[in-house]
């Protein structure tokens, strides 16, 4: 062998060392790891409860929509109800217009969420709440979507998915989403400016 031969393999060898981390490299890098994941689970985990009250508050929207449609095109009342104390919420056809509503559906809110009702306070208002409950069947709230498009003068004026304390989380007055009637009456919607509830 000649002794160019031998610097070439010792040269690749020198350079296969050195290609690898050292322990200590390593032990420093997963080190680091821990200290930003340590900094930023928190944020994260807000983050991630605040898009869990957003879903919510969204699917809750869309079946208000999905009763407005249903009661003017099937031409029957339909009943969005909202159970503050089992954590869930549904909509179905009036009971009083036929069989039971093969197409009627609930959801439960996630387990970290409570639902709260700012309902308003007027006798009618009060006598159509507990009419429309009693007819479903069930202890809840009642939103009634018409046949014309209007909705009923018993539903809450604001329906608000917050975080539960019981989760072992402070919440603040202002920890939420809203989903309140819109000016006209006609719909619910998430509002833009949701301090105004906050403050409620």
């Amino acid at each position: 062998m000649s002794p160019t031969g031998n610097r070439q393999t010792s040269r690749s060898a020198d350079a296969a060392h050195r290609a690898g981390f050292t322990l200590i490299e390593l032990i420093l890098v997963m080190a680091l790891l821990v200290v930003v994941l340590a900094l930023v689970a928190p944020s994260l985990g807000n983050f991630f409860r605040g898009r869990t009250l957003d879903s919510e508050a969204r699917r809750f929207v869309s079946l208000a929509r999905f009763g407005e449609s249903r009661a003017v095109s099937e031409g029957i009342p339909m009943l969005l109800w909202i159970d503050v104390r089992q954590g869930s919420y549904g909509l179905a056809a009036e009971p009083t217009y036929g069989a039971t509503d093969p197409h009627a559906v609930s959801y439960e809110v996630g387990r970290d969420v409570v639902i709260e009702i700012l309902a308003p306070a007027s006798a009618a208002a009060r006598r159509e709440q507990a009419q429309a409950s009693a007819r479903l069947g069930r202890d809840a709230t009642v939103v009634r979507f018409q046949p014309d498009g209007f909705i009923g003068e018993g539903g809450p004026e604001v329906v608000a998915f917050r975080p539960d304390p019981k989760a072992g989380r402070k919440v603040e007055p202002g920890d939420g989403v809203w989903v309140a009637r819109s000016q006209n009456g006609l719909h619910y919607e998430i509002p833009t400016n949701q301090f105004l509830y906050a403050r409620r």
